[in-house]
């Protein structure tokens, strides 16, 4: 047995060990994350789904269609996936250690959840301080905790549990929807009653009171009135940026934890069960890239779009929504969806022509970390009011000309940071917080790089 300290074994794995893959990926849905939360920096909340605030119309609307029907949330679902195959990669390779008597066999379990409080403390520094509010990390870590108890678990169980997540979120997704059919259904049979023949009683008031109340939150002027006080609040000094953010952050975290459960879960044993067969790694056939790519996108896509049909023809309005609508099948949608823009990026992976795309991307998943907290930085300079206050000041379309400008500065950056450094800064620091232990940080000649 080795007489080597503990802290010099269960260090960040060398740049030889890497799976270069996987840091391209992570720079793909990293920036494409950006693409999906840029609406939530830009714009009053209330808008940033709902083009109907503004009556928004020609490149602006095009521009929402396209996010909307092809985009929503697969960056976030790759992005996921992704984590969970990081969690299988970060203890089986410390548990390897374990096996030769390197390490002490509590040791993997310690770092990881000492990774993941990290994570958490990150998280919510994110969220109350930089003040974004659709922060994930802290979901990535409490989720990541809870499912370390699975990490072992064979491909197939792994599938059957993310198959499983998936039947329960949409399962939630329906409660809520027919919890709102009865509000609405009592409401309007309360509604039809002659008031001047009968008094209403105390509940039937109050049951009455629930619908009209959920009406009005789903019309136009209530979402205009929302939308310009929350410009007036982020764009006003700090308190009351502060008080309209993090007001946000608590709620989000609250939602996340309590109610997408699944959401997140899913795609975290997706890609747990990924990286086991191999499917994220690059090792599948071909075959199985295009039927996810021509299957997943082709029937996500024409699920999304009927989804999609159905809110613009109930004018955005989540009463109307609610009331007609009979099924809600997002969370489905969004998987294949999901699955297709990954078959997709893979096969590109698969071709030999495109490895300059991937070696483009690969120094920014490096620093993944780093690029999505400074999404949330470069973002409160630009649109809060302590900042240059251009929230809800930008067209839609707009919006998305910064995303590209951020794009091509954290492309650049990564690449020259990692020329000199071996981590990102957060990645330096995280690794030092969950090793309890400062990391090496330049590159030397005769250094041994370790950026994972």
């Amino acid at each position: 047995m080795t007489n080597q300290p503990t802290s010099t074994l269960a260090a960040p794995v060398s740049e030889q060990e890497r799976i270069t893959i996987l840091d391209s990926l992570r720079g793909i849905a990293i920036l494409g994350i950006l693409l999906m939360n840029i609406p939530g920096f830009g714009l009053p909340e209330v808008r940033t789904s709902d083009p109907s605030v503004l009556s928004e119309t020609g490149v602006n609307y095009k521009t929402w269609f396209i996010i909307d029907w092809a985009f929503a949330g697969t960056q976030r679902a790759i992005f996921s996936m992704l984590f969970g195959a990081g969690m299988v990669l970060f203890i089986t390779r410390l548990e390897k250690r374990t096996e030769t008597g390197r390490l002490d066999g509590m040791t993997p379990a310690i770092y990881f959840f000492r990774r993941q409080m990290w994570l958490l403390a990150f998280g919510l520094f994110n969220a109350f301080v930089l003040l974004w509010f659709w922060d994930i990390l802290y979901a990535y870590a409490i989720f990541g905790m809870l499912l370390f108890v699975f990490y072992r678990k064979s491909p197939k169980t792994l599938f059957i549990l993310a198959f499983v997540s998936l039947l329960l979120m949409t399962a939630r997704d329906n409660l809520d929807l027919y919890r709102s059919k009865k509000i609405i259904n009592k409401g309007e049979l309360i509604a039809k009653i002659d008031t001047s023949q009968t008094k209403l009683t105390p509940l039937q008031q109050e049951d009455l009171q629930a619908m009209n109340g959920m009406k009005e939150e789903s019309s136009k002027e209530a979402k205009l009135k929302k939308s310009e006080q929350e410009i007036r609040a982020v764009g006003g000094n700090y308190a009351s940026l502060y008080k309209a953010q993090s007001d946000k952050s608590v709620h989000v975290e609250l939602y996340y934890t309590y109610f997408l459960a699944w959401d997140v879960t899913l795609f975290m044993f997706l890609g747990m069960a990924f990286f086991k067969t191999g499917i994220l790694t690059g090792k599948a056939s071909a075959r199985i890239y295009w039927l996810m790519f021509i299957g997943g996108l082709g029937l996500g896509l024409l699920l999304s779009y009927y989804r999609q049909q159905n809110v613009i023809s109930n004018h955005f309005s989540q009463f109307e929504f609610n009331k007609n609508v009979a099924f809600d099948y997002y969370q489905a949608a969004r998987m294949l969806r999901s699955l297709g823009f990954f078959g997709f990026i893979m096969l590109l992976y698969k071709s030999a022509r495109f490895k300059w795309l991937f070696a483009l991307f690969r120094p920014v998943g490096q620093m993944a970390f780093t690029n999505y907290l400074m999404q949330s930085l470069i973002g409160g300079l630009f649109f809060y009011g302590i900042g240059l206050n251009y929230f809800g000041k930008l067209e839609r379309y707009e919006l998305y000309i910064y995303t590209g400008v951020v794009w091509l500065i954290e492309i650049i950056w990564s690449h020259i940071w990692l020329r000199y450094f071996r981590f990102g800064p957060l990645e330096w620091l995280w690794r030092s917080l969950t090793y309890w232990k400062k990391q090496p940080m330049k590159r030397t000649a005769y250094s041994n790089d370790t950026m994972n």
